[in-house]
């Protein structure tokens, strides 16, 4: 089996419902402002994070077994904004719902521009007044 073109992409989404709500193109600005793209992409289609994430964090400092998850190190959050803190995870719901067919392998990677959002004054170079050096 091939890789998945865009075209393929846009089809399965009009005539299979395989992603909605769909984005045939590249989206990049949103109401004139700069947005974090999604929509479909060159052989791939890039998804958006909803407002809602379930975050890890291992306050307690207990043994994590990850087989058997203390419920009380998971925190529901509802937001425009996650701030993950330090040996934490966070794990997100998509806006698009897939219906992908069962020959149909996906892969999910992480957006590189999410690895780089962070506040100049978690930046090691950076001052105590978050201005830099």
């Amino acid at each position: 089996m091939s890789i998945k073109s865009d075209r393929w992409i846009r089809r399965m989404a009009r005539e299979r419902r395989m992603i909605e709500p769909f984005e045939p193109g590249q989206v990049k600005e949103a109401d004139g402002r700069r947005v974090v793209s999604y929509g479909t992409s060159s052989y791939g289609y890039d998804i958006r994070c909803s407002n809602e994430f379930k975050l890890f964090t291992n306050i307690n400092t207990t043994i994590v077994d990850p087989k058997n998850f203390d419920p009380h190190s998971f925190v529901d959050l509802k937001g425009d904004v996650c701030i993950i803190p330090p040996n934490s995870f966070a794990l997100a719901r998509t806006v698009e719902y897939f219906r992908v067919p069962r020959n149909v392998l996906v892969l999910c990677l992480g957006k590189s521009t999410y690895a780089r959002c962070a506040s100049s004054s978690t930046s090691p170079r950076s001052s105590p007044n978050g201005r830099g050096m």
